[in-house]
């Protein structure tokens, strides 16, 4: 299945953090932010974001509802 959720543009920056906060504590593996890691770059919270709530969608099955994210996630077809 390819497709990612990632972060809407015009999501607010604290729904976001809320967001990674979330995932975090929630069996995503967030190390991929640390300083150097895979993900770490760009480092600004919707790049941040992004990665996580993807990891989270993909870890529970990619349904449209795991990407929800109080309406701050969308689904894309196109590899972000």
């Amino acid at each position: 299945n390819n497709t990612w959720c990632i972060a809407r543009p015009s999501a607010e920056q604290t729904v976001l953090q809320n967001n990674i906060d979330f995932a975090c504590s929630n069996g995503v593996d967030c190390s991929v932010l640390a300083s150097g890691q895979a993900c770490s770059l760009p480092d600004t919270i919707i790049n941040h974001a992004s990665v996580v709530m993807n990891l989270y969608y993909s870890a529970n099955g990619r349904q449209p509802y795991t990407c929800s994210f109080a309406n701050s996630g969308l689904i894309t077809t196109v590899d972000p």
